[in-house]
């Protein structure tokens, strides 16, 4: 150890007398070992130098400790950094003789609260300790309803002891995984009052600390906020949400926590206990300081953080030095399969099948692999499973598949994700019922009798409430799958469970809302979110009356005083920075307004003992049932499901089945002829159908189909081309979503006035016929053949160019000649054993005019003008794709480019936040929307970085005639060098072949894409060629790993790359494991194979 650790060893034994010198001297050793200029070479994170007074502490009272165990309090590495970086600290701790998986036994014996401190008995490793630790005033302890503690989560809790008597500390942990409940039985061990501070990314230092209102008479006066609420009063203040408020706002934490002093904005100065006293003791009264403005921070005041994990390899993440010098901390991780089951059986009684089936899915999908699954892992979190539970012991009838479609909103996961979620249930057995999303085999009945809601076999009495103004009454029609939305609905309302719907626009959300309150006859409060929503907006409503601030409750308040059903609609509209302030309120029953009253559980009131004057109770009615549209494109908004999703039993609303929607539509026209609503739902399934496989923007939905057969209905004699075009007016003005739309129509049927009519696709597929012959034929020289004038088919020969089945001369399926030659005709193919039985003399003579062939071919390439009726014919074949690609380009610019807003502006839109100084006089009380300037400091905005390595092998040229394989390739590469056309800043890309004779040919270079038509007709030329020259064999390993290990090394935001292959692995004897261990090979780099042609089953493999 240096110097200055010796110094700083000899300090803390003075501080902390009678700590063990020996563990306390290695810890010490590490800490500065890790802040060696050695090892900053590799970016670690800055040690919390000043943490280990904490760390002291701990040892004092608990001297069998392990070093490890203290020092991984104070410096998480594995959280934080990469898995290699953290061998590197672990190299550091072993050749310092610290153990790196200690053993670690800690177990509580008793903990004896007393007036101002509790008594914490342990057992650590075998020996005891007794150490005191801070206390809150409160004696009665609230009822802990439903919990069940595991051996992990009381180990856990232990270790908070351990830190709380200490100092101030952080729980790091997935979502969903218990953070809020362990800080919950916490409080309630140590009679702690518990401060719930939800920070949200807009949050300032103002929000955190002091705000401006004023009082009856207009005067302004500062309000405490929460925090220093629990400074003053020795309460347990939690920080929900560490990982999301901005750093700067948090650097007014650092004197709180460190000093635990903390200046106000209205000059009050609050310091530490004991120097209050010492200033008690030298003679001032406490009446003096406080009319000096000084007040006494409580010594049982702690601050508790809750976070989420960095995620890594994502540019700076939260955990910076500056926070890990504020906080011990502690890793919360999701609980196991058999904690979770002891939990649920526990809670519920034996688990079912299904339920099994489901828990087993949520284990395999956390540690899996594969990063899709792994990422889907979080919608199956512990809170989640457990409300499937309940639900599958109220309703036993749930299928395991069901309840995983509608836990994952499989309905609009992307098709990889879903493909993997199916594959990954069929694997444990859950599969797809026969008659799975058909709503025919039984119909569900909805009536009201006798004050008896009963919908399908679920049962409730109807409310009875005075509000029947806010009851909504709506006209809806029965279908079938809406029927039976409703009764899983009810059955989740029922649980006490708050509901989130997500769907497209137009699927009727908010009728299937209102329809589910009006049977049960339960009022609403209404509240749409919008970009603009702020967090004020949402909880309370300022304005002015006669100089003075009045709060006016939300509907939100509303709807929690009263007991009334709380619907927020548009949710994915607000930033989730914003709607994250709910997550109390759902979990806990908790939340504090901007205007500094509470929402509390009824049971905190009773239990607080205390001032409750400011305290909204929950009522036992509220629920909360919010709209979302579907994550994604096309609509690109806030994923408010991946956010708050496993907080609400989640339902996707989706388009009726074609059966439901016929009935629905007789509801709605019953005059309207039959024939024709046959074919508007036809026309329609096959547009949405479309719209789900990004050819078209907006997914047309049963609004518009039932706003034509209204029209029709009231306006019989109206023409029918008439009431379709009031829906399609505003597609007319793109011409290729009009020629999509004409074609729809006409295949269903409907009238298109004349454009695009008889227009229709009579092209049969090609199959291909193997037969099994060997044709006897040697080979002499290789030649490029007589032309024949009249190209008729010449099969088996060894004359004519362009024949098949032959021997030396170019052409397909044959042996022996120079390079292949494509003129139109059925192919004949040779076997692989016959085509290598050739004597090497002519295989050289081949290549030799394969080469001469394929140099003269490039050159008339470079030196060919351009033909724009070839490239006309590639770029009008993906015309359609092009435009939905750069669609969704353009879309997602314009959602990085989204405004946010400035704030402190002399001009712009009132700030709710600063009217208060706008009636003191001040000018900058304003907000204007302008585009976010990235933080001071903050490094450069990378690039993204896609590779696409494409198949120009032999094979493609050979087959191209039967499959098409090598036309949709290049016209693959037309497609995306149009699309990123103008975005190669946000997108680099370059792209590379590979054949029999090449692993890497470049054909687009990344730092010079194509400008032209030209050059991009070129590109295509070049895979065109060397797939009809190159030599006969496969470079998809050798491609593979070198476009992911040449990519990895680039520092880039992220890596991808495509690689395309006809998948003929098993002629080449390329085992699928050792691809997939390859695509797999840097976690830096995302890698996807592409299969192409006709032989899929080795795609599976």
């Amino acid at each position: 150890m240096q110097s200055e650790g010796k110094e700083h060893l000899a300090t803390l034994k003075e501080e902390v007398p009678g700590v063990d010198t020996t563990k306390l001297e290695q810890v010490m050793s590490a800490a500065y070992a890790l802040i060696s200029p050695e090892l900053q070479e590799v970016s670690l994170p800055d040690f919390p130098i000043d943490n280990l007074h904490a760390a002291a502490l701990i040892l004092k009272n608990n001297p069998n400790i392990p070093p490890h165990t203290l020092l991984y309090f104070l410096y998480p590495y594995k959280t934080f950094i990469s898995k290699e970086h953290a061998k590197n600290v672990e190299t550091v701790l072993d050749n310092l003789y610290i153990e790196t998986k200690p053993k670690w036994n800690i177990s509580l014996q008793c903990v004896e609260v007393k007036e101002t401190q509790a008594l914490v008995s342990m057992e650590i490793n075998g020996d005891k300790s007794e150490f005191a630790v801070p206390c809150g005033d409160r004696r009665s302890r609230r009822e802990e309803k439903g919990i069940v503690k595991t051996e992990y989560q009381s180990r856990l809790l232990n270790e908070l002891l351990l830190s709380h008597s200490a100092g101030d500390f952080c729980v790091i942990g997935p979502k969903g995984c218990g953070k809020s409940l362990l800080i919950s039985q916490l409080a309630s061990l140590l009679g702690y009052t518990i401060e719930p501070i939800v920070l949200y990314q807009d949050m300032t230092a103002r929000d955190l600390i002091q705000q401006r209102t004023t009082l009856a008479n207009g005067d302004t006066v500062w309000r405490n906020s929460a925090l220093v609420e629990a400074a003053l009063k020795g309460r347990l203040a939690v920080l929900d949400g560490l990982h999301r408020i901005h750093a700067s706002t948090l650097a007014v934490l650092h004197r709180l926590v460190h000093d635990r002093e903390l200046q106000l904005h209205d000059g009050t100065r609050l310091i530490r206990h004991d120097r209050y006293d010492e200033l008690v003791a030298s003679g001032m009264s406490p009446k003096q300081l406080e009319e000096s403005g000084v007040k006494r921070i409580h010594p049982a005041f702690r601050i508790v953080a809750l976070a989420e994990p960095p995620v890594l390899g994502r540019g700076p993440h939260w955990l910076s030095p500056e926070i890990l010098s504020l906080f011990i901390f502690h890793e919360m991780r999701n609980l196991s399969k058999n904690e979770e089951i002891f939990i649920i059986n526990s809670l519920y009684g034996d688990i079912s099948q299904p339920l099994h089936s489901i828990i087993d899915l949520a284990d395999q999908l956390r540690y899996s692999n594969d990063t899709t699954l792994s990422n889907l892992s979080s919608s199956l979190s512990t809170r989640q499973l457990l409300r499937i539970a309940s639900r599958m012991s109220h309703y036993p009838t749930d299928s395991p598949y069901e309840t995983i479609q509608r836990t994952f909103l499989a309905k609009f996961l992307p098709n990889l994700a879903r493909r993997a979620l199916d594959g990954a249930s069929q694997k444990i057995g859950i599969e797809q019922p026969q008659r799975f999303g058909k709503f025919t085999e039984k119909k569900v009945k909805c009536s009201t009798q006798n004050g008896v809601l009963t919908i399908g076999d679920t049962t409730t009495e109807v409310y009875k409430t005075d509000a029947l103004t806010k009851v909504p009454d709506i006209l809806f029609y029965d279908v079938p799958q809406h029927v039976r939305l409703l009764e899983w609905l009810l059955q989740d309302f029922l649980l006490g469970n708050h509901l989130l719907l997500v769907g497209n626009q137009g699927v009727g959300k908010n009728k299937i809302a209102d329809r589910l309150l009006q049977l049960l006859n339960r009022p609403r409060e209404y509240i749409q979110l919008h970009r603009d929503t702020t967090v004020q907006s949402l909880t309370v409503q300022p304005t002015v009356r006669d100089g003075v601030v009045i709060y006016e409750d939300s509907p939100l308040v509303k709807a929690v005083k009263n007991g009334h059903i709380l619907v927020v609609d548009e949710a994915d509209k607000a930033p989730t920075h914003v709607t994250c302030i709910l997550k109390t309120l759902v979990e806990n029953g908790e939340m504090i307004l901007s205007d500094g009253r509470r929402i509390v559980p009824k049971d905190m009131i009773d239990s607080s003992g205390g001032d409750v004057a400011s305290f909204i109770p929950v009522h036992d009615d509220f629920r909360m049932i919010v709209l979302a549209n579907r994550p994604g494109f096309p609509f690109l908004g806030n994923d408010f499901f991946a956010s708050l999703g496993d907080l609400f039993s989640c339902h996707a609303v989706d388009n009726p089945s074609i059966e439901s929607e016929l009935e629905l539509l007789r509801s709605y026209g019953p005059n309207v002829p039959e024939d024709v609503m046959k074919k508007l739902v036809q026309a329609f399934a096959l547009l949405r159908n479309m719209a789900d496989q990004g050819q078209l923007t907006y997914p047309y939905s049963t609004r518009e189909l039932v706003n034509i057969v209204r029209h029709l209905q009231k306006y019989p004699d109206e023409d029918l081309a008439t009431a379709i075009g009031n829906v399609f007016d505003f597609d007319r003005y793109s011409k290729d979503m009009s020629d999509t739309l004409m074609e729809v129509l006409h295949s269903s049927g409907l009238p298109t006035e004349g454009v695009l009519e008889g227009r229709s696709k009579d092209a049969l597929k090609k199959i291909q016929l193997s037969i099994e012959r060997t044709s006897g034929q040697d080979v002499s020289s290789p030649k490029h053949g007589k032309e024949d004038p009249k190209n008729e088919p010449h099969v088996g020969g060894n004359t004519w160019a362009g024949g098949t089945g032959g021997r030396d001369t170019a052409g397909l399926g044959g042996k022996g000649g120079p390079y292949r030659l494509d003129k139109g005709h059925d192919v004949h193919q040779l076997s692989d054993a016959e085509k290598d039985d050739i004597p090497d003399h002519v295989k050289e003579a081949a290549r030799a005019m394969n080469r001469k062939a394929f140099a003269e071919r490039l050159k008339e390439i470079n030196m060919s003008e351009y033909d724009a009726k070839l490239y006309g014919q590639f770029l009008r074949a993906v015309q359609p794709q092009i435009s939905a690609l750069r669609g969704v380009l353009a879309e997602l610019q314009a959602k990085k480019k989204e405004r946010q807003w400035s704030r402190h502006q002399t001009s712009g839109e009132l700030d709710d936040g600063k009217i208060i100084e706008g009636i003191t006089g001040e000018k900058s009380i304003y907000r204007r929307r302008t585009e976010q300037e990235p933080p001071p400091g903050s490094p450069p905005e990378k690039p993204k970085r896609l590779r696409v390595v494409l198949d120009v092998s032999g094979s493609m040229y050979r087959f191209n005639s039967l499959d098409g394989r090598l036309e949709r390739s290049m016209e693959a590469v037309v497609l995306l060098t149009e699309a990123l056309k103008g975005y190669e800043t946000r997108i680099r890309y370059d792209m590379f072949g590979h054949s029999g004779e090449e692993h890497a040919l470049e054909l687009i270079r990344v730092d010079r894409p194509p400008q032209n038509e030209k050059e991009r007709l070129q590109i295509i030329r070049t895979m065109h060629a060397h797939a009809q020259f190159c030599w006969s064999g496969d470079n998809t390993l050798p491609a593979a790993s070198h476009a992911i290990s040449t990519l990895a090394n680039e520092d880039t935001d992220e890596s991808i790359v495509l690689i395309l292959s006809d998948a003929n692995l098993r002629r080449y004897g390329i085992p699928p494991e050792k691809l997939g261990s390859i695509v797999t090979s840097d976690p830096r780099v995302q890698a996807h194979v592409i299969f192409i042609g006709g032989l899929g089953n080795e795609a599976d493999m």
